[in-house]
């Protein structure tokens, strides 16, 4: 019988950027603090566009936007399902994205449908199933996130 034992790790002589280092907690801070600057530097641009925007408007490619959302949606569920079974660590990831986009294609079906019956199944659908599908997809992503 042959068994495989890895060799201890050699520590290395020279130092190493590790992410506790205080240079990377500098760059991290700094890349926190741009992202906290271009949120805030989007809430003056989300009132131009909550005023200026007119109440409806035709797209050129309205299928294959919505065609390529769900895509996306169908995609982010294989990958999560199958990272899932493998025990995959990235699933924590493709849980995180799917829920990300099946949130948002609740909340378009739901704002751009037109009054009444398309309405009506607008809101069944994302009642029912998208926003159900993302609370799922976000629960397994928070449970399944690697431990250190």
């Amino acid at each position: 019988m042959i068994t495989c034992v890895r060799p201890a790790p050699v520590p290395s002589e020279t130092p190493v950027d590790l992410p506790s280092s205080a240079r990377w907690r500098g760059r991290v801070r700094w890349v926190g603090l741009g992202l906290i600057g271009s949120g805030l530097a989007l809430i003056p641009w989300l009132v131009v566009l909550a005023v200026g925007l007119p109440a409806s408007t035709t797209a050129a490619h309205w299928s294959t936007a919505w065609v390529g959302l769900d895509g996306l949606e169908a995609i982010g569920l294989i990958t999560t399902g199958v990272l899932l079974n493998r025990r995959d660590p990235r699933r924590c990831l493709a849980a995180a994205v799917t829920a990300t986009l099946l949130t948002v294609d609740a909340w378009f079906d739901v704002t751009t449908a037109a009054p009444g019956a398309d309405q009506a199944t607008a809101v069944a659908m994302a009642a029912c199933l998208e926003i159900p599908l993302a609370v799922l997809c976000a629960v397994l992503a928070a449970r399944t996130v690697p431990r250190a």
